[in-house]
């Protein structure tokens, strides 16, 4: 959340400056002040944007240098990847990969508004508490449960624990789309295995090659890039935090009492809802009206275009974590897209509905967000179809104007490259009884750039145990590719150079504005692999299939690679052995690549229409599937399938948003930089174009106006409470909608038992 002058919580810009703040004023409270007591004391400030007001009497230690590891942590036996650790962080991250897949239909906006804290911080408080737990239960009848419990552990609890939830990205995109084009089998059980190899290729090429990356991005480049990596580092605070004294533990304990009511209000309210969705989870505010005949034509003209309140609780907690400025970017989006642009284009004849219901009751009740291929194409478009092109085009647009604005990682990727050759010049010189000086004074970097190492030799990853790994993964990638999707190898190849390429400009982007570009990294894929099929004259089919299939590796790639990454920035700060951090995030790996489609093939088996491209109505969203699928089909087909005039504003939509972005880089600086706060998000305004949904904005609203108003209220309760709050909102729904998927399966679920009451067209 932001200070009460600055609505802009969320930006890079804003979180960087905070950040910077508070890696200034590391607190160390005395421990005979109760927690509650300290003025901001909680160190997700950092992702929140909270100024920390120093009392020097309160005997605080400073800790000037972003780049250099804590110095006050408790001591800690050097073994800290433990069973109990492992084992809590896959379990913490089973629960976060759930609830992904559930919350997260339209992963551009997660990527977007910084919702990385929400896993840091479920896997970190999780992780205390529960260890914290056995450490004194079991302390001395069951010494591998109990035992000392520091920072490093936690942080080991908080590396599994973000490796078993990631992968979900591809499963909520690229995967779907493959079926909805009908380029898989109509069953998606009986292509688990098929789905599974693909992702522990893509996976574990992420895992291998996001290794060395640490030494590059944490040590090398670090300071020379400000890559101060903000979740990462507030979470590593949050950890520090937890760990205090009697202060830490007294902290922590309110942290994970206020998580699990939220977590166990929004279980319970997203299961129990199911039966009454009317009532409980949607207020469709205008079919009320309709139905009590007042204004009957104006009310369900309003509804048709998808005003009405849901009290999600993923999306409540999603506005108290991401501020106002995201929030009411994407809302604003919402509005000029589906209650200014929409209705001017079915008025005008340029977009058309089809009837939502036979039901003469429901006369006038139209849907407007068909994407049906026969009822919605380049001729007869629906509104969503015509401005799904506007939306995609300018996400792809911002997407690279951010990258094109961190030009530097290409200076410094080149400059690192060069020093390495020039090394292995000099070593082979030396071999050879040759001084080669040239080469060894070009091999050396800036003392004063090299950020410290806080590991010993012994506790870094050595080549030998990734570098095999990562040739096999490669090779892995060729033969699975090649024999479970019939893609040749000299595409796979292509894919695989495309993943190297958007895993080191995700990973950049991370560290500096927080953000990782998984839409650039996608599309930009899909653009380059559509560009190749062209002169390969495959059918469409099979063109659509490589581009999708390519996308999707370089989507996991650049996933996983920057989660490691980050995850070693965490360890740096906390000073946990990098080998140790790099064993637990492959065996959360492990999880990932089964849990993952496992979830998938359950929510596809409970919500069929998610598959299928001609469904009016889906009670399980998934807009990110339509971008996937537009744009496969777009490289490929051999027509243009844009309406013209979809193209033209898609084009000027393109232009807009990439001029925002400049603008606020080059403009907004000096005595101008505090507009920045206040500046829109046009990533979240452009993707409102692609949702058709305006209830996720304003939910997110909801819950930004909620955090506002409760941090300016009363400041120490927000610190202590909001963000445990709003992961616990955001994971609760996530199982609660994993249980409804279930008794969905099982015939039990509320569209069979349940009443619709509420609903327009007597569905919901």
């Amino acid at each position: 959340m932001a200070t009460n002058e600055n609505l802009d919580a969320s930006s890079p810009e804003t979180k960087l400056q905070d950040l910077a703040i508070l890696t200034q004023h590391h607190r160390e409270p005395s421990s005979e002040k109760h927690p509650s007591t300290y003025e901001n004391s909680s160190p997700t400030d950092a992702k929140a944007g909270h100024a920390i007001s120093i009392n020097e009497d309160d005997g605080e230690h400073f800790h000037p240098d972003p780049f250099t590891p804590f110095n006050d942590l408790p001591p800690e036996r050097s073994r800290v990847i433990t069973i109990r650790a492992v084992v809590i962080g896959c379990i913490a991250g089973a629960l976060v990969n759930s609830s992904n897949v559930r919350n997260c239909p339209f992963p551009d906006l997660f990527v977007w508004s910084g919702l990385g804290i929400f896993l840091d911080l479920f896997g970190a408080i999780i992780g205390f508490a529960v260890i914290k737990f056995f450490s004194k239960t079991f302390a001395e009848n069951f010494p591998i449960l109990g035992g000392g419990f520091g920072p490093k552990e936690n942080n080991i609890v908080q590396t599994t624990a973000t490796a078993a939830g990631g992968l979900s990205n591809v499963f909520v995109s690229a995967y779907p789309a493959m079926y909805q084009l009908g380029l898989m089998s109509s069953d998606p059980s009986k292509d688990f295995w098929r789905i599974v190899s693909l992702t522990v290729v893509g996976g574990y090429f992420g895992f291998f090659f996001g290794t060395p990356l640490r030494k590059f991005f944490v040590i090398h480049v670090a300071r020379e890039l400000s890559l101060v990596f903000p979740t990462a580092t507030a979470t590593a605070m949050t950890i520090r935090s937890m760990h205090q004294a009697v202060s830490g533990e007294a902290m922590a304990k309110l942290k994970t009492k206020a998580l699990s009511i939220s977590f166990s209000a929004a279980l319970v309210l997203r299961v129990v809802s199911s039966y009454a969705t009317g009532i409980l989870w949607d207020w469709h505010v205008f079919t009320w009206i309709f139905q009590w005949g007042h204004y009957k034509n104006q009310a369900i003209n309003v509804e048709n275009w998808g005003w009405m309140i849901e009290w999600t609780p993923a999306f409540i907690g999603t506005g108290m974590l991401v501020g106002l400025n995201v929030s009411l970017s994407f809302y604003a989006g919402s509005i000029i897209a589906w209650g200014i642009i929409g209705p001017i284009l079915v008025n005008k004849g340029v977009a058309f509905g089809v009837p939502a219901s036979e039901d003469p009751k429901w006369d006038g009740y139209v849907s407007f967000a068909s994407l049906s291929l026969s009822a919605s194409n380049k001729d007869t478009p629906s509104p969503r179809y015509w401005m799904l092109w506007p939306g995609i085009l300018c996400m792809i647009a911002v997407s690279f104007t951010e990258l094109a604005l961190q030009w530097r990682v290409f200076v410094f990727g080149f400059r690192a490259l060069f020093r390495g050759c020039c090394k292995g010049i000099a070593a082979a010189g030396q071999a050879a009884g040759k001084k080669m000086n040239w080469a060894k004074a070009r091999s050396q970097q800036e003392l004063v750039d090299i950020v410290e190492d806080p590991a010993d030799p012994s506790e870094r990853v050595p080549a030998w145990q990734w570098g095999p790994g990562l040739l096999a993964t490669i090779i892995c990638i060729c033969a699975v590719m090649g024999s479970e999707f019939d893609m040749p190898v000299g595409m796979s190849l292509l894919s695989v150079v495309l993943a190297f390429l958007f895993s080191f400009l995700a990973i950049q982007c991370t560290g500096v504005t927080d953000t990782t570009p998984l839409t650039a990294a996608s599309k930009a894929s899909q653009i380059v692999l559509g560009g190749a099929t062209k002169g390969e004259h495959w059918g469409v089919a099979h063109a659509q299939k490589l581009n999708l299939l390519g996308g999707a590796i370089a989507n996991m790639g650049a996933n996983q690679s920057t989660d490691l990454t980050a995850d070693f920035r965490v360890g740096f700060l906390l000073r946990t052995p990098p080998n140790q951090q790099w064993f637990a995030q492959g065996i959360g790996t492990i999880v990932a690549v089964f849990l993952a489609p496992g979830i998938f093939v359950l929510f596809a088996t409970a919500y069929p229409c998610i598959l299928n491209s001609e469904a009016e109505s889906c009670s399980f969203a998934a807009p990110s599937v339509s971008a996937w699928r537009a744009v496969a089909i777009a490289v490929t087909d051999p027509t243009f399938p844009i309406p013209p005039s979809s193209g033209y504003f898609a084009i000027a939509f393109a232009i807009f948003g990439s001029a925002m972005v400049l603008v606020r880089h080059f403009c907004l600086v000096g005595k101008w930089e505090w507009v920045r706060a206040y500046w829109p998000n046009t990533m979240c305004l452009s993707l409102a174009f692609v949702l058709n949904q305006t209830v996720y904005g304003l939910a997110m609203v909801i819950g930004s106006l909620a955090a506002y108003f409760w941090e300016k209220r009363n400041a120490k309760s927000f610190d202590i409470y909001g963000y445990a709050v709003a992961a616990g909102l955001i994971a609760g729904e996530g199982i609660g909608g994993v249980i409804n998927a279930i008794l969905q399966i099982a015939g039990v679920s509320g569209d069979v038992y349940g009443s619709m009451v509420g609903c327009p067209g007597d569905s919901c």
